[in-house]
Formats: structure tokens, C-alpha cells, sequence
């Protein structure tokens, strides 16, 4: 496989340190410190053997939705 240099038109684009990775039967909890602040991501476990992720590693977590909402009790 060829290696290229990935860009991508996302702009939310959070670059962290993988500090946690949680295998299941098929899906991977990722999770991401992004300046103190943790963020998740579910991906398969295939996705991660495939991108190779390891704790300590850099990574970014891409955000894309076309809502985002607030609530408060």
C-alpha cells in the first residue's frame, strides 16, 4: 500500500494523545486527551488494528455533525 500524506476538509479537528484504548466484540472505545479534556470515539476494531493505534500515540479526533446541542437540568 502506498503511504500519502491524508488531508481532510473537516475542520474540527482535535489533535491529542491516545491514552486509552477498550476493545469489544467488534467496536473499540478510543480515547483521546485533547488538552485535559477527554474525548471518545467508538470505532471497530478493525480500525484501529488497521491504523495501528497504541497508547501514547498522537492522533486527532475528527468532528462532523451537522448539530450540536446543549442541555441543562
Amino acid at each position: 500500500m502506498e503511504k500519502t500524506d491524508m488531508k481532510i476538509s473537516a475542520r474540527n479537528q482535535l489533535k491529542g494523545t491516545i491514552v486509552e484504548i477498550v476493545k469489544g466484540a467488534t467496536t473499540a472505545h478510543v480515547k483521546l486527551d485533547v488538552g485535559g479534556a477527554i474525548v471518545t470515539s467508538a470505532i471497530t476494531n478493525a480500525a484501529v488494528d488497521e491504523l495501528k493505534l497504541a497508547v501514547g500515540q498522537k492522533a486527532y479526533a475528527v468532528v462532523k455533525a451537522s448539530d450540536v446541542m446543549i442541555a441543562i437540568d
